[in-house]
């Protein structure tokens, strides 16, 4: 039973409040699951968490960035409190929430919980209209009109008319005339210009499989990607390693961008050039935004802990490579399924975490041996190794192909890499061609594409 001192305050949950503002602050992509609940600046109940959101609305109509900063600035030129006082209180804000995961749910609550608060405003105004004696015919008219608005304000907008879609979208397209860079913001490039033109670069809520027979060159293409991301594009990526320690990585790296060949670090033959060498690359990449895990099999909830972890502590992450797919494990005891279960409730668990996170995510993939017992050894989609469903979940299949491997003699085929671009939900297929630096382990594109059609 509510006890008489529980009605004293209306319902209300400032821990739900917080959270909801905490999330903004850590991924202003929140306030699109705002405006999925229709929350408003009156459905919060602190007085001070009304004036924030209301910042909030205002950075976010504006397209301007939703920060800590930004937020304070704003309240103070509406003379709420001195900039001190604001910026410490969302401070503690920003630390109030260890994961954006639960920021619909907070949503939620806050929209129920100020319904509720309007139910019981509807009440006390009738009692107060029953105790004046009012037209019973009347009252029992406002009260109908007052519960229906009630109703009306809990209907969640989940439908959408497709004339307010099209008109975001041609506000979008024009302001990418104004500014072009807009276009390229969210997306990681590859900086291979005709993987690029194929592809339209890596999208956030997208998954990527790049798929090889062993010994492809699978974890040394990733190691480019992450690279060109991290280096020339200031992107942040996290690389998450479960076959290779973070040592046997940094090596990798280093050679890549020092232009040392990796035999030389490996054995330790290195002179004074190559220590000033490595000392420059040293440089350049401590600079960047990139994240190393080694930490062997993982399963889909340890990595989505890590990467909600880092996301929060780095404020964005604009791309997440796996290496590799197959050594992955599921969420249930191994006696539960069969190892094709297990594969499709992984490559499912990834594209969903590419949506949750809105980040690309590149999951490599071993190829079935089927390969190697066909003449023609350019792999195909039912190669994909275990499940059909890692195709299905994918957005994009890349295969990678070196003819070389298979005929070592030939030297017009020494270090010529095909990409085969297998599957592209939202372009076209075709192969591009890469030349492949085994010394140094770094890709570089080849002059000539061939292929491209649509899907």
């Amino acid at each position: 039973m509510v006890s008489i001192e529980d009605l004293k305050l209306p319902p209300h949950n400032l821990d739900a409040e917080r959270g909801v503002l905490s999330g903004i602050l850590i991924d202003n992509a929140v306030m699109d699951i705002c405006d999925n609940v229709s929350l408003e600046v009156k459905d919060f109940y602190a007085k001070e968490h009304q004036m924030i959101f209301d910042a909030m609305m205002s950075l976010k109509n504006s397209y301007k960035t939703i920060d800590i900063v930004t937020v304070a600035d704003e309240l103070a030129k509406k003379d709420f409190l001195d900039i001190i006082w604001w910026t410490n209180y969302l401070y503690d804000l920003s630390t109030f929430l260890l994961s954006i995961s639960w920021c619909g749910e907070y949503c939620q609550i806050v929209k129920e919980k100020s319904i509720l608060r309007r139910v019981l405003s509807v009440c006390q105004q009738m009692i107060g209209d029953v105790y004046d004696q009012e037209d019973t015919l009347t009252i029992m008219d406002q009260l109908e009109k007052k519960i229906f608005d009630l109703t009306q304000t809990n209907i969640s907008n989940k439908l959408i008319h497709i004339k307010e879609i099209l008109w975001e979208r041609v506000e979008k397209y024009m302001e990418i005339i104004d500014n072009p860079d807009i276009l390229n913001q969210d997306k990681v490039l590859s900086n291979f210009s005709l993987l690029d033109d194929m592809l339209g670069g890596f999208k956030p809520g997208e998954l990527m499989i790049l798929a090889a027979r062993p010994a492809m060159g699978k974890t040394a293409l990733s190691l480019n990607l992450i690279l060109n991301a991290a280096l020339d594009q200031n992107k942040s990526v996290a690389f998450f390693s479960l076959e290779m320690t973070k040592e046997l990585i940094a090596d990798r790296l280093l050679s890549t961008t020092s232009g040392i060949p990796m035999g030389k670090i490996t054995r330790g033959q290195l002179d004074n050039d190559d220590f000033v060498k490595m000392g420059e690359a040293m440089e350049v990449l401590g600079s960047s935004h990139m994240y190393i895990d080694d930490a062997g099999a993982a399963s889909i909830t340890q990595l989505r802990s890590k990467l909600r972890r880092l996301k929060i502590e780095v404020w964005s992450l604009d791309l997440v490579v796996i290496d590799y797919l197959q050594l992955m494990n599921g969420q249930g005891s191994k006696f539960e399924w069969n190892r094709v279960q297990e594969i499709s409730q992984i490559s499912r668990g990834l594209k969903e975490l590419s949506k949750e996170l809105s980040v690309p995510i590149i999951a490599l993939s071993q190829l079935s041996r089927n390969v190697e017992s066909r003449i023609d050894k350019r792999p195909h989609l039912s190669d994909l190794r275990e499940s059909w469903s890692i195709e299905q979940d994918a957005d994009i299949v890349v295969m990678i192909y070196r003819e070389e491997y298979y005929d070592p003699e030939d030297p017009d085929k020494k270090g010529v890499t095909d990409l085969l671009v297998r599957k592209n939900r939202n372009g076209a297929v075709g192969e591009v061609s890469l030349m492949f630096n085994a010394p140094t382990m770094k890709f570089v594109q080849a002059s000539e594409q061939r292929g491209g059609h649509g899907e």
